[in-house]
């Protein structure tokens, strides 16, 4: 098996964060964001990568962010590290297929989720009460069913290691702005519906989405990925029957493995066996081969 980048370690560079994935690093007047190889689940970081799953989150990002172009602006610049600034040419091997410099955005503290089905905590709150961050479900929805229209459920961005939360609307616009909240609303749903119908085309059902938007010189624009298996519940439309949970295309597959073996959701993770590592890469590797052409 092929050997995954758990880590970036680039001393003359400006280390920045560390995220569930993604390392950072500041160049000049930019960041230069790593995809590495690293894999969550509950919001745990494993011990073990998936070879080859940074290059994948990098493309697939990059060919949506291409696509939603004239919906909204976005942060990249390059994913070609021969465009970067000098300083990284030290590190080009690796940074190869995996990285981007991007402009320096102001991140919002929320993160911004398009259902279009029920599915995971969705389908939890639903259960309880009917409603999804605040938003009233008509009664009678199974586990997978198809919404009425797509919703938008916001979170809070919360630290690491910790979990978001569900908010509604209003509470949104009590920490962003009831202007910016409704521009969020509206673009985040034009782009779920674009790339839903792309998707449809390519035999994938886009169950949810989540992605993440910034401020640069007073302007929205889309920042850290769009569209992947680790922010997107991809599943393979032959497959889909609502009323069960289904067969997937990104993380859901190590998810389930994670369940099955009781495993607390708390650090630390356990190791991943070689074939869980192996079938979480062909998801991914199955995503791109049919979204990204």
């Amino acid at each position: 098996m092929k050997k995954g980048l758990q880590k970036t370690d680039f001393a003359e560079l400006n280390f920045v964060s560390c995220g569930k994935v993604r390392d950072i690093y500041s160049v000049r007047n930019y960041l230069l964001i790593v995809a590495t190889d690293r894999i969550s689940a509950f919001d745990v970081v494993m011990p073990n990568p998936i070879p080859g799953k940074g290059i994948i989150l990098n493309r697939m990002s990059a060919f949506w962010f291409k696509k939603m172009e004239d919906i909204i602006g976005n942060h990249l610049i390059s994913v070609d590290p021969k465009d970067f600034p000098e300083e990284c040419a030290p590190y080009r091997d690796i940074l190869a297929g995996r990285s981007m410099l991007v402009k320096k955005a102001a991140p919002l503290p929320v993160e911004c989720i398009v259902r279009g089905y029920l599915s995971g905590s969705g389908w939890k709150d639903y259960q309880r009460n009917k409603t999804i961050s605040g938003i009233h479900l008509p009664a009678g929805l199974k586990e997978s069913s198809k919404l009425p229209q797509p919703i938008f459920t916001p979170t809070t961005k919360a630290p690491t290691g910790e979990h978001d939360a569900a908010i509604t609307r209003h509470e949104m616009e009590a920490i962003v702005g009831e202007e910016l909240t409704g521009k969020i609303i509206k673009t985040s749903l034009a782009i779920y519906e674009r790339a839903a119908a792309m998707a449809q085309n390519a035999g994938i059902i886009i169950a949810d989405t989540k992605m993440e938007f910034g401020m640069l010189d007073n302007e929205l624009i889309l920042i850290d990925e769009l569209l992947t298996p680790d922010s997107s519940r991809f599943w393979p439309s032959r497959d889909y029957e609502e009323g069960r949970p289904q067969k997937s295309y990104d993380k859901q597959f190590l998810r389930d493995y994670l369940l099955s073996i009781n495993w607390n959701q708390k650090p630390p993770a356990p190791d991943l066996p070689p074939d869980i590592i192996e079938n979480t890469g062909k998801k991914y590797e199955e995503a791109l081969k049919r979204l990204v052409r």
